[in-house]
This record gives structure tokens, C-alpha cells and sequence, in this order.
């Protein structure tokens, strides 16, 4: 009998839980529809946080997010939240794939990370250079064609949404 007690009260945390994620994710998709601005002000902001969420800038990304969406008129808010399309669990493989992606485009498949790169000072500083300038560069390439899209994606969306809204008598 004490045992099925543990068991309620087990399944009850569960529900309990899964509750609080929905009632989490309703508060910040409610949040979403309710912010102010042009659609377009709104994808702008979206685009210049995954750009600047492509780059290896792990500290700053959010300012550097911040700052390309005032340039170029977009939601900050947006922008700020953008940019955790590279998280901890998304870091890795982006930068990985942005340094390939670089590698390709210039060309530079004789570098490689073996025992006589790393025997000289002058060879580890070469090294560092081209895998530098490699990642930048599929940086760049990868983190616009996202931004591109994600612009184009999250302008139909808002524009959905706030029809659904208007449609449904609600204001947008």
C-alpha cells in the first residue's frame, strides 16, 4: 500500500511538471504574438540574431546581436533571442560545419592539424591563421544564408499569426 502512495505522488510530480513546461512555453509564445512592431521590424531582428548567432563570438554575440539590429531597424528583443540558435548543444557542430563550409570555398584543404604542424612555433601560427580565416569566411557564408532565411521565414510567420489574431477578433 505505501508503495502505490509513492507511486501518485511520483505520476503527480510528472503531470506537474509537464504542466509547468506548457504553461512556460504558452507564457513566451503569447509573449511573441504580443510584440510590438512591423512584421518586418520584427524578421529584421530575427535575422540579425542569427546572423551574429553563426559567428564564434560565445560572449558577445547577443551585443553584437543588439547592436546589427539597431543598424538596421529591427526588434532587439528578437534579435537577443535569435542568437541562441548556437547554444552549448549546437556550438560544436555549427562551428565545425561554418570551418568546412570556409575551407571549401577557399580552397585551403592543405591544412591539417598533424604532428609536423605542430613541431614549429612558425607551423602552429600558420596553422592558427588559415583555420582562423576558414571559419570566418563559412561563417560569414553559412550565418547570411541563414539570416536570409530565418528573415523570410519568421516575416510569414508573424504575418500569419497576426492574421489568425485579426480574424479572430482578438487584437494584434
Amino acid at each position: 500500500m505505501r508503495q502505490r502512495r509513492v507511486n501518485k505522488s511520483s505520476q503527480s510530480t510528472s503531470v506537474s511538471r509537464r504542466r509547468d513546461w506548457r504553461r512556460r512555453w504558452r507564457y513566451f509564445y503569447l509573449r511573441f504574438l504580443r510584440l510590438r512592431g512591423s512584421p518586418e521590424a520584427i524578421a529584421r531582428g530575427a535575422a540579425a540574431g542569427v546572423f551574429a548567432g553563426w559567428f564564434p563570438l560565445i560572449a558577445s554575440q547577443m551585443a553584437f546581436a543588439i547592436l546589427f539590429a539597431a543598424l538596421i531597424k529591427g526588434n532587439k528583443i528578437v534579435a537577443a533571442a535569435a542568437t541562441w540558435v548556437s547554444n552549448p548543444l549546437t556550438a560544436v557542430p555549427i562551428y565545425a560545419f561554418n570551418f568546412h563550409v570556409g575551407r571549401w570555398l577557399l580552397g585551403s584543404h592543405a591544412q591539417s592539424f598533424s604532428a609536423e604542424s605542430l613541431s614549429s612555433w612558425e607551423g602552429m601560427m600558420q596553422m592558427g591563421r588559415e583555420f582562423l580565416v576558414d571559419l570566418l569566411v563559412g561563417c560569414f557564408v553559412v550565418g547570411s544564408l541563414c539570416s536570409l532565411g530565418s528573415y523570410f521565414l519568421c516575416l510569414w510567420f508573424v504575418r500569419r499569426v497576426r492574421e489568425r489574431r485579426h480574424l479572430n477578433g482578438r487584437k494584434s
